[in-house]
């Protein structure tokens, strides 16, 4: 059985006579729970399918902290996409494993769970079962609103935007201060707010680093969590080559996936523009795993960066191919959430010299097809380097840096526009300059140089 895709508020599934006084009431309940259907989450069609892609990719490995979690916000997903039984499926599994995990059929860590299916089964028109699991969460309600919920509440919102990933580590902090000895909850804090800065100037305040520093003494074998650190330090400008070297080899004795750290590991490798070995642990981790879909995006993205970044002579033929072979893989096994890596293609078609006619129709479908905003805000701007690198095209790439920039919605892709624009006007070299610095001085919202 199935619903639409809904976008707004949730619509009740049930009776189509006029609610009556106990409907009402049960309504009313349901909006007081503390789940994944009273929590705003209403991303995207774009953001729903990006979500189920990073929730299969983190895998449901026996011994995963965050599996029940994982398995609560995968039937939200599902509920989303219309497939209720798939919904019912995983909220069933979630309930399983919270009591395998906590060796208990209940406790206040299942609050979240049963007021999801309390609100599954109220959509399918199953009232009796919802007023169920509303009596389950009495049960086990205990007083104020539990540091469990809290810490599920913080670690889905950290799969959304970055507003939410700075609500999540407040969330986060106030499960940690009732309950300090549960050391994934600060790992996984340290983990979303530093997330934040992975694309700004800025720099963490001296207390997150030193909250940093005591998370890695309380959970020494999180290798995800020293990856980040690493990268923080490498940020600061620290000698860091070695100690990723031995990191690395750890992440690959174990089975990888997106937990496993080596997306934040093969970033530090970016950081200190060591391409080459970051293509080599890529490779190797894909040499044990050879049909892993996320470790070939993991690949394809260090090819993308050699191609990109690299400051040496121009890479290979051989290196054009591989990349561009994973490319068109990982696009075929992300039918749904495979946008940025069609921009991706795109732009390491365009510097393998095969010409610009595959690149111009990849970019042609795309400004036609992309409809959310923070999609065309990253579109935009990859199109305007393309058009100035690839293209020599400076005034129509000014003016799609102009349409990403005129996007209100703060991302690095905006910000990286605007800092293109302030560049091309205090060089002055532009007969778009005049209408440039107009356009920057329209940007209310945007502080710009």
């Amino acid at each position: 059985m199935g619903v639409e895709m809904e976008t707004g508020t949730f619509s009740c599934r049930g009776s189509a006579n006029p609610p009556d006084s106990s409907a009402q009431s049960l309504e009313s309940k349901l909006k007081a729970l503390e789940c994944h259907f009273t929590w705003d989450l209403e991303p995207n069609k774009s953001k729903v399918f990006h979500i189920k892609d990073k929730l299969e990719d983190i895998g449901t490995e026996e011994g995963n902290f965050w599996l029940g979690h994982i398995y609560n916000l995968q039937g939200f997903i599902q509920y989303k996409l219309g497939s209720t039984e798939e919904a019912l499926k995983l909220f069933n599994q979630a309930t399983e494993t919270f009591k395998k995990q906590k060796n208990t059929d209940d406790g206040p860590w299942l609050m979240v769970n049963f007021g999801n299916l309390a609100w599954l089964h109220h959509h399918l028109g199953e009232d009796d079962k919802s007023q169920d699991y509303l009596s389950k969460i009495d049960a086990v309600k205990k007083g104020e609103l539990h540091q469990e919920v809290y810490a599920e509440k913080a670690w889905t919102l950290m799969k959304f935007d970055k507003a939410k990933k700075l609500e999540a580590t407040e969330l986060f902090l106030r499960a940690i201060r009732m309950q300090p000895d549960t050391v994934e909850w600060q790992s996984s804090r340290m983990i979303g707010l530093l997330s934040t800065f992975k694309h700004s100037d800025d720099e963490p305040e001296a207390d997150n680093l030193e909250d940093l520093r005591v998370a890695r003494e309380e959970d020494p074998e999180n290798v995800y969590l020293a990856a980040v650190e690493l990268k923080q330090r490498a940020k600061r400008g620290e000698q860091i080559k070695d100690e990723v070297q031995e990191l690395s080899e750890k992440i690959l004795l174990n089975p990888v996936s997106s937990y496993s750290g080596i997306k934040p590991l093969l970033r530090i490798y970016r950081q200190i523009e060591s391409f080459d070995d970051a293509i080599d642990v890529a490779e190797r981790a894909l040499k044990v795993d050879p049909d892993s879909r996320y470790l070939k995006r993991c690949a394809a993205l260090c090819y993308k960066w050699k191609i990109t970044f690299s400051r040496d002579r121009r890479p290979n033929q051989s290196t054009f191919d591989r990349a561009i072979s994973l490319l068109e893989d990982v696009i075929s096994l992300y039918p749904h959430s495979s946008f940025i890596k069609k921009v991706d293609l795109a732009s390491v078609l365009a510097k393998s010299g095969h010409g610009l006619m595959k690149s111009d129709q990849i970019f042609k479908e795309l400004l036609q097809t992309a409809v959310d905003p923070g999609d065309q805000q990253m579109l935009f701007n990859s199109y305007a380097k393309y058009l100035h690198f690839d293209r020599k095209e400076g005034n129509m790439s000014i003016k799609y840096h102009m349409k990403a920039a005129a996007i209100n919605h703060e991302s690095f892709y905006r910000m990286n526009s605007i800092k293109a624009l302030v560049k091309i006007r205090d060089r002055g070299r532009s007969r778009m300059c005049r209408e440039i610095q107009e356009f920057l001085e329209n940007l209310k919202d945007v502080k710009t140089v």
